[in-house]
């Protein structure tokens, strides 16, 4: 194997261990400080760091007046709406909960191609969609067929998938005219000025009374550095030596991954019913990839819009 292209498939790995341990990160933050605190010094940071990297790669771009509007609808579906659903999802369900439902995202954004755009959805889509959704049932629920994780929890994460997907059919008008630093990084300042009133209102006075928590900070900037920066970057780099499909790949494992760390590091457990269902979704993420075509649409947002997974 070529030292190129073991770089590139290292960097897909590592984005994809990056997005993983943000379920993590997540959890960890918690312990000190509510999710709209998380969010906006995550996207702030984030933001800092991004816009340092595109002015010193001169790939800042400035926006026409035209489309400052689709930015903020971009931005409202995610980070704003995104992260609510997922932040807010992840108090009430476990890290591998929300990492399964999160990882339909791919699965389902070509049905809503298709709904807009007439872009054709391939029969190993719609079969890798299904075993998936079979796969989320066995996680989120019991043997009984009972909700096992919080109904609450499990709904906002799917608003999460749902604004994610809304996010995906706006960036559509934008990838042709903007590259993909200029937009992340407008998309996280404009995700910090719509969280900035939602976070005054409701946590400020919490942020400002409660004692600073070290460990709880430090893992909103490892989300902030290595999540939503580091991350990025590094799959940028293998997407342009692997291609979209086979970076992908190695997104798929997200969910495996946020098991196996949240048993060592969260110690929490999982069932046999449970490991089956990660088995099941995972296998269904792989199904949707065989023989896709690569084409203009939807599917080529996945190189911006994979910072959403975690």
């Amino acid at each position: 194997m070529k030292n190129k292209e073991f770089l590139a498939f290292a960097s897909a790995l590592g984005a994809a261990f990056f997005w993983s341990f943000s379920f993590i990160w997540f959890k960890i933050a918690y312990q000190g400080y509510n999710p709209v605190t998380v969010v906006i010094f995550r996207l702030a940071i984030s933001a800092l760091l991004m816009s340092i990297i595109a002015l010193g790669m001169k790939r800042m771009q400035k926006i026409s007046r035209k489309d400052f509007r689709l930015f903020i609808l971009m931005s409202f579906f995610e980070p704003f709406l995104y992260f609510i659903g997922e932040s807010y999802g992840l108090k009430y369900i476990s890290s591998t909960v929300a990492a399964v439902i999160v990882a339909t995202i791919p699965l389902i954004t070509p049905v809503v191609a298709w709904y807009f755009y007439r872009e054709r959805v391939k029969w190993m889509n719609v079969i890798g969609l299904v075993f998936s959704f079979l796969g989320v049932g066995l996680v989120v629920l019991n043997g009984s067929f009972q909700f096992e994780a919080s109904p609450l929890g499990v709904g906002l994460e799917f608003m999460a998938v749902l604004a994610a997907i809304s996010y995906s059919i706006v960036l559509r008008n934008l990838v042709g005219r903007y590259n993909t630093l200029t937009i992340i990084v407008w998309q996280n300042l404009i995700g910090v000025v719509l969280f900035l009133p939602v976070w005054l209102i409701f946590e400020f006075n919490d942020f400002v009374t409660r004692p600073f928590h070290t460990e709880a900070f430090r893992a909103i900037v490892f989300l902030a550095v290595f999540s939503s920066t580091l991350a990025f970057i590094f799959f940028t780099q293998s997407i342009r030596k692997l291609g979209v499909n086979r970076s992908n790949t190695f997104i798929n494992l997200i969910p495996v991954f946020v098991a196996v760390l949240s048993v060592f590091i969260l110690n929490d457990s999982l069932s046999l019913q449970q490991i089956t269902g990660i088995v099941i979704v995972v296998s269904g993420l792989f199904l949707a990839q065989l023989k896709r075509k690569k084409k203009k649409g939807v599917f080529e947002t996945i190189e911006i819009t994979t910072q959403r997974k975690g």
